[in-house]
């Protein structure tokens, strides 16, 4: 195969791999909008409105991370 094909092709995929982040991103400002809403909603309720914001937000945020390695791997073992 061409090399700068497969350098294209690895640059496409790597920036697919990087759109995870921006679902991160979305994903823990809409966790964090309704938790700040149930939370002015119900005030005694809002130590486990926090705990399950922490947790969802952890794994949020670890999918987003997952993808951003993804990315970097493929940038940097596609650069051969």
């Amino acid at each position: 195969m061409n090399q700068s094909f497969v350098l294209g092709m690895t640059a496409l995929g790597a920036g697919i791999a990087a759109l995870a982040c921006i679902g991160g991103g979305i994903g823990t400002g809409n966790a964090t909008g309704k938790a700040v809403e149930s939370i002015s909603r119900q005030p005694e309720a809002s130590d486990k409105i926090m705990k399950a914001l922490i947790v969802g937000g952890a794994l949020s945020e670890a999918t987003a991370i997952y993808g951003l390695l993804v990315a970097l791997l493929l940038i940097i073992l596609g650069v051969k």
